[in-house]
């Protein structure tokens, strides 16, 4: 008998059949739709994470898979989509591109699992562009016509689903890169006004649109090749097109995240505008890796006006953002009805939620058995490949307290990151042989998905998957050069981490600005370099004491900076940082160069690798403890890395989510 995904899989092409000779859908109508969702799957097929070769039942799609299929038995008429960053994120991912890359009409991973699962449409997040438009286009099924000798001869295999982009174009032919958008023919079971069962077709439009920003996000990749045009701009373009051609419902799968700051066609987060567009019916987001709607949320993108948390609408416009690596289904459920017309949307019924794949209890939804064996050879060469040794650490490099000082699993990748620059300099460019070289990283994994979403890398051998563990992303390595002015407004913007401590309030205060990544909170891990935080100042006034070998930094005084190409050509809106100020672009990732300074390098200890601290929290007495959270019994490890200011207030910090409460004496460290 056949699996009930496979009758869905199987509806397309009845659909096809039955509709040429489908009779006109009285008036009364009436049908329950139901949108589905993932976003940021990030290569995640399975629960497991390669950096710490372990099982993960936290994440994967295996486990989404559960959640769409029992969404699919509760609802009779359902639409799965995917919102982007799907093939990049994980070993797996740079596994399949980059290490033992793909041959045409072979699927990353990620893709097989979701071509089995039946999605009706996706589209292409940023992180999609990270491995290059060639392997984009192979793996999506696609010939872009751009400079530079990127078109196949034939089109390889693709996901098994159409995907849409209507906001990045060629820069030979000025068309769309993807279909902008796709018009479903979706056969679905109604009731008439009577209660008697009817099959009749309803037009879902779907619209895909990337954030503007991979522009200069991948630059060496893209420029000269593809431009992008503005969410809004786009959407005013080909919406009325879609609703012309009979889209009864409108869903934009957009992305990005919310942002009120002005409109700007090259904003990264502009759903708050793109919301403001007539003729949208739904809203999927992503790639702020964030759950919406979510009362509890203390993010302040789901603060702003029109903009309801509870009931997940944006400026009434029903939208869904289902987090990431799998760990929730976003669902939108419409009832529409029939008017004799056209079906119409009954608003005032329509229900956004997210279903997690962890369940009271914190125990998980089992996973469907059928994905792991789906990439079973991909995912047992990954843990293979992850496994080669490159040197060894005599102290455990982890992100737990990368928050309050710790450089433990930031300053190798400093260290590599200024020697492969010193270098370069060296060989390349003398007129920079005197300027000093700094290098900053930043902690990307510091607990924002949950207790498992941190570096830690124990003592002991190390191999490929901890150098993973330790950069996360392919980026590629930059220098930029910046004055001490420039430096400084550098570290205060990393400073938006913290939130605004004041010393007399007796309640207690979160340290930590949730709503800032952590991947921006870049540090410095320079023995020559010395600065102090103020927490109790407003952000942009709170770098104090900003010295180079015992002397204050000159406002005029010469630095070259050791980064990647995302913060480099712009990203997280650091001043000064717009690609202007690069002076080395290298044809290397920073993972790579890790690796081959960790091979030149190979044992490591804490003294000599992970122990300089170039900044401090200003002193301050509070009267109520300053707090944070990480997960238990670990206040060892903070001692270890000289963090005697850190205690454990409790190994339960109360709001379920498998972490303590931990307090920072401000006072001193």
């Amino acid at each position: 008998m056949p699996r009930l995904s496979q009758l869905f899989r199987a509806a397309p092409l009845a659909a096809a059949v039955s509709i040429a000779c489908a009779a006109p859908v009285p008036a009364g109508t009436h049908a329950t739709l139901a949108i589905l969702e993932t976003t940021d799957l990030h290569a995640n097929a399975v629960g497991y994470d390669y950096y710490k070769l372990a099982a993960d039942p936290s994440l994967g799609f295996d486990r989404t898979a559960t959640l769409i299929e029992e969404a699919r038995r509760e609802f009779p008429n359902t639409v799965l989509l995917d919102d982007g960053d799907t093939i990049q994120g994980n070993a797996l991912g740079d596994y399949q591109a980059v290490v033992a890359p793909l041959k045409c009409g072979e699927l990353p991973g990620i893709y097989k699992a979701m071509k089995r699962l039946g999605y009706d449409g996706g589209t292409v997040g940023n992180h999609d562009f990270n491995y290059g438009l060639a392997y984009l286009a192979q793996v999506t099924g696609s010939r872009f016509d751009v400079p530079g000798s990127l078109r196949p001869a034939k089109a390889c295999a693709g996901p098994g689903f159409p995907l849409v982009l209507a906001n990045v174009y060629s820069v030979r032919t000025h068309a769309p890169l993807f279909a902008p958008y796709r018009i479903i023919e979706k056969r679905v079971r109604a009731e008439d006004a009577a209660g008697r069962p009817v099959v009749a077709t309803v037009k879902i439009g779907i619209i895909g649109f990337t954030t503007p920003t991979i522009m200069a996000w991948d630059k060496r990749a893209l420029e000269g090749r593809v431009y992008t045009a503005g969410l809004v701009e786009t959407a005013r373009r080909y919406v009325p097109e879609m609703r012309r051609k009979g889209a009864d419902v409108v869903v934009a799968l957009s992305h990005g995240g919310l942002d009120a700051s002005p409109y700007a066609p090259t904003m990264e987060n502009g759903n708050y505008w793109l919301a403001q567009v007539p003729g949208i019916d739904a809203l999927l987001l992503g790639h702020a890796h964030q759950l919406f709607p979510n009362p509890a949320s203390t993010v302040a993108q789901f603060d702003l006006p029109h903009v309801d948390k509870v009931r997940g609408t944006v400026f009434g416009v029903p939208t869904v953002m289902a987090n990431l690596w799998g760990k929730n289904l976003g669902v939108i459920r419409f009832e529409l009805r029939h008017d004799g017309k056209g079906w119409r949307i009954e608003r005032d019924r329509t229900v956004v939620e997210t279903r997690a794949t962890q369940q009271p209890g914190k125990s998980y939804v089992a996973p469907d058995a059928a994905v792991p064996d789906l990439v079973r050879h991909e995912h047992e060469a990954t843990i293979r490949y992850v496994q080669t040794p490159v040197g060894s650490t005599a102290f455990r490099m982890a992100t737990y307290f990368a928050d309050v000082g710790d450089p433990s699993a930031i300053q190798v990748v400093n260290e590599a990151q200024a020697d492969y620059v010193r270098q370069y300099v060296k060989a390349n460019l003398p007129r920079y042989a005197d300027v000093p070289v700094l290098s900053v990283s930043a902690a990307f994994k510091a607990g924002a998905a949950g207790p498992a979403d941190y570096t830690d890398v124990p003592p002991g051998s190390l191999a490929l998957n901890n150098a993973a563990d330790l950069y996360l992303y392919p980026n590629a390595l930059y220098a930029v050069k910046v004055d001490g002015a420039g430096l400084a407004a550098w570290l205060e913007k990393a400073a938006g981490r913290f939130n605004t401590i004041e010393p007399a309030q007796a309640a207690p205060q979160e340290l930590v600005n949730t709503g800032f990544p952590s991947y921006n909170f870049d540090t410095v891990t320079d023995p020559d370099l010395r600065y102090e935080i103020d927490v109790t100042q407003s952000p942009g006034k709170r770098i104090r004491h900003l010295t180079w070998q015992g002397k204050p930094v000159a406002a005029d005084q010469e630095f070259l900076v050791a980064t990647n190409n995302y913060r480099a050509s712009g990203g997280g809106n650091f001043p000064g940082l717009d690609g202007s100020r690069t002076v080395i672009a290298a044809p290397d990732t920073n993972r790579d160069v890790l690796v081959a300074w960790i091979r030149a390098h190979p044992r490591l200890t804490r003294a000599g690798n992970g122990a300089a601290r170039s900044w401090r929290f200003a002193p301050v007495h509070t009267t109520g403890p300053v707090v944070f959270h990480a997960p238990p019994g670990l206040q060892a490890l903070a001692r270890e890395a000289g963090l005697v200011n850190v205690t454990q207030v409790r190994a339960d910090d109360g709001l379920g989510n498998g972490l303590a409460l931990y307090a920072v004496d401000l006072s001193g460290d």
